[in-house]
């Protein structure tokens, strides 16, 4: 039986307002982190709409298919496109990036980017046409040919651009592509952040910010308000979350108050003028309203959430409408749902059915919680109620349970640290 668990009376059905079909448009490719527009949303549909105890049923596990032969250790998520699929991880101390086959799991081939890289990769494989783009621990940033995995180009971030991370976990960004730009985050006082040309490396710009603090964890994502298409990323402490011209990279605006000098880790979620961030480590969440002045651009706090109120730690939020879901706590998921303009809680956090942190996605009228102890649990994505539609344990062997899951083609993918697992979620 499935096993529920009702905050509120449900009142009405929920109306995807703000993040319509229109919005969402059916895709054919999951080709980055956080999927097609950054945003944890998939535009799948005719999904199953609960769970049964057992689960959706398995198709096939990556190891098993290929004879225990891994995809290495590590924490990166997985990009598909055109019928591949992309992830990073180590094997004894050397770096790769691995493409399977999407329908079968298949290894198609691997190439290593980086060696000593310790206890495996964070960065999930951008796809590009015929290029995948990658960053190491280290940060070597690597561009490669999607069809058997030749290295076409490769920068250091270290080495070129003097970069460095705001603590020792090393980088964890995954790379944006913008037109012919690719964007990333060397975190130095001299580059913060840099445009490169996607084709062959070369700079097309650097952003110098003094007391920089480093790179954050996060990754970039693009707004476009008052005329003017910027970056937003997170930067250590001192500098927070910051904007910067996608013209020339010219230094906009910041919001320190944000900071943590640890892990600034969650990927900025924007609406309009509106920006929402949060970090983990007691710091706390904020919105902002991006206003355009005579300088360009200024920052303004809406509100601002204590850590004990709000923080996302590493598991990432989904806005959808007008509110904004995820996982509360520090190093916890406790679901929550808050509506973005007010800061105020349609159903407050609560005590999940996982442990740890919880990577989500949407799909579906659905939340995919994945929580650090390997617990799937499906969500109703309503403000109306705190609603389970299912839930089920991982198979054992898959070690911390940080990747971010991925739903398309009416499945469901979780990375393991040494495998990845494909589930059937289609309703027949």
């Amino acid at each position: 039986m499935l096993k529920y668990a009702t905050m509120l009376v449900l009142t009405a059905p929920f109306i995807l307002a703000g993040a319509t079909a229109a919005d969402i448009e059916k895709s054919k490719d999951w080709p980055q982190w956080r999927g097609p527009h950054r945003d944890g949303i998939s535009s799948e549909t005719n999904l199953l709409r609960e769970w049964n105890i057992d689960g959706p049923t398995l198709l096939w596990n990556s190891n098993k298919v290929n004879g225990g032969k891994s995809v290495g250790t590590g924490f990166s998520s997985i990009s598909i496109a055109d019928g591949k699929i992309f992830t990073m991880g180590d094997r004894g101390k050397d770096g790769f990036v691995f493409c399977l086959e999407e329908k079968t799991g298949k290894h198609l081939w691997q190439t290593r980017v980086s060696q000593g890289q310790g206890d495996g990769p964070r960065c999930t494989p951008t796809v590009d046409g015929d290029r995948v783009y990658v960053l190491s621990r280290q940060g070597n940033l690597v561009c490669l040919e999607t069809a058997k995995g030749g290295i076409i180009w490769q920068k250091d971030l270290k080495k070129d651009f003097k970069g460095r991370m705001m603590s020792s976990w090393d980088y964890s960004e995954s790379p944006t592509i913008d037109g012919n730009k690719l964007i990333c985050t060397p975190g130095g006082d001299d580059a913060a952040l840099i445009a490169l040309d996607k084709t062959n490396g070369e700079v097309i710009w650097k952003t110098p910010i003094k007391n920089a603090g480093g790179a954050g964890y996060a990754s970039v994502v693009i707004a476009e308000v008052g005329g003017i298409r910027q970056y937003i990323t997170l930067l250590g402490a001192g500098q927070g979350l910051v904007g910067v011209d996608a013209k020339d990279g010219k230094f906009l605006w910041n919001y320190p108050k944000i900071a943590n000098g640890t892990a600034n880790i969650p990927t900025a979620i924007v609406k309009g003028d509106l920006v929402f961030t949060s970090t983990g480590y007691g710091t706390g969440a904020a919105l902002l309203q991006l206003i355009p002045d005579e300088n360009g651009i200024k920052a303004k706090e809406v509100y601002f959430l204590p850590g004990n109120k709000l923080q996302n730690h590493h598991g990432g939020m989904v806005l959808l409408g007008d509110y904004i879901f995820g996982g509360h706590g520090h190093s916890n998921g406790m679901p929550f749902c808050l509506e973005m303009r007010t800061g105020k809680f349609a159903w407050p956090p609560t005590r999940g059915e996982g442990n740890g942190s919880a990577a989500v996605v949407y799909a579906d009228g659905n939340l995919y919680f994945r929580y650090e102890n390997n617990v799937m649990v499906l969500i109703e994505a309503s403000p109306a109620a705190y609603k389970i539609k299912g839930q089920f344990n991982l198979p054992g062997g898959l070690s911390t349970g940080w990747p971010h899951p991925v739903v398309l083609h009416g499945r469901l993918y979780i990375r393991g640290q040494d495998q990845i697992l494909c589930y059937d979620i289609s309703r027949k």
